[in-house]
């Protein structure tokens, strides 16, 4: 069974039509949160940072939100495949202890451990990443307003219900009370920031390492990072939450025309607070010059239990670490066969293979 979908904007399908795919055409990649989803597109990572994008030379704006970020700053290590191999099973063999008498395992342990897999990680490192001749990284976070300034056994909870009640009747409003915080290794956003509040700052050695565990931790299951280096006070969550996709507008911003997003669906969901609000799923302008690689939904029914790799997994095998561990093994050496797809698409583009976004 075919194993990928390509999707494409509007001027992204006119643009293939002319002139083909060809690596010198990306301009842009963008790397959603999603947690063990972003498992699946191991395979895709190492293709196209690998093989695929070193054949041409332009500078590539890399975007990437909670493990979007940490695949993307994977991608700007000198060595990125092997990069990606390590991130693959890092993540799979994640293993969180739950303390006698828990349920679950508490966000401050969950943070300290994380933590200190990322300084494992990219300790030493950080140089690569900031310093990386051609791909500048932009680590999204959420920055809390108002009473989620300081995160707050009472406050914080009372404060996501009223930005999901503001998200609800418009997502701007929802910047009342939270904010986009981007970090930056050098340049210029890739993307118009008219649509939600957003400041703008530099990622340098003080604040790698804050900013990449913020833009990961997902709210109520790791705790906020507080006063990140260089930035403005306060506490910062998972990018996610403001920009669960990345549904931006690269229209026009970026140096090379194309926006490539190897993403684990069709639809690029604007923020967290919108999973449920269906209606904001669909396609926008935003994604006009936008080229998605995503998993055909058939082919995931084949997969362990019928679906991708997700957060769930890790309370359906709470006493059975190597149970996930094998099923999570499974999901991304199966997805192996997208980047396979995606090379012989390649080589020989087929116009009627295209969907559209």
């Amino acid at each position: 069974m075919k194993a990928l979908n390509i999707y494409a904007g509007p001027k992204a399908m006119a643009h293939i039509a002319a002139h083909g795919l060809k690596p010198e055409h990306i301009g842009v990649i963008p790397a959603a949160a999603g947690g063990p989803k972003g498992l699946i597109l191991g395979p895709l990572d190492r293709f196209l940072f690998g093989e695929w994008l070193p054949q041409s030379t332009q500078p590539i704006d890399l975007v990437g939100a909670s493990i979007g970020a940490w695949r993307m700053a994977t991608a700007c290590l000198n060595k990125p495949v092997q990069g990606f191999d390590r991130l693959s099973h890092d993540y799979i063999h994640q293993d969180y202890k739950v303390p006698e008498g828990q349920k679950r395992p508490s966000a401050s342990q969950v943070s300290d451990e994380f933590g200190k897999s990322l300084n494992a990680f990219y300790g030493g490192r950080i140089g690569e990443v900031l310093n990386n001749p051609r791909y500048r990284l932009h680590v999204v976070t959420s920055r809390g307003k108002h009473i989620l300034h300081r995160e707050h056994p009472l406050l914080t909870p009372l404060g996501y219900a009223g930005a999901y009640l503001c998200n609800a009747v418009q997502r701007k409003a929802m910047g009342a009370w939270l904010e986009r915080v981007v970090f930056s290794s050098r340049g210029e956003l890739p993307f118009d920031t008219a649509d939600f509040a957003t400041q703008h700052m530099a990622l340098n050695d003080r604040n790698f390492m804050a900013a990449l565990q913020a833009s990961c931790s997902i709210p109520f299951v790791l705790q906020a990072v507080h006063d990140i280096p260089d930035a403005p006070t306060g506490a910062y969550w998972d990018g996610g939450i403001t920009d669960y996709h990345l549904h931006l507008n690269y229209n026009g911003l970026a140096k090379s025309p194309l926006v490539l997003y190897p993403h684990f669906q069709k639809a690029v969901v604007p923020g967290w607070l919108d999973k449920a609000l269906k209606w904001r799923h669909k396609a926008t302008t935003f994604l006009d010059n936008t080229i998605v690689l995503a998993p055909n939904p058939e082919w995931v029914k084949t997969l362990p239990n019928g679906k991708l790799p997700d957060r769930s997994d890790f309370v359906t095998y709470a006493s059975e670490f190597e149970g996930r561990v094998k099923v999570w093994q499974t999901a991304v050496r199966a997805s192996e066969q997208m980047a396979e797809e995606f090379s012989d698409w390649l080589a020989s583009p087929n116009l009627a293979a295209l969907h559209p976004l």
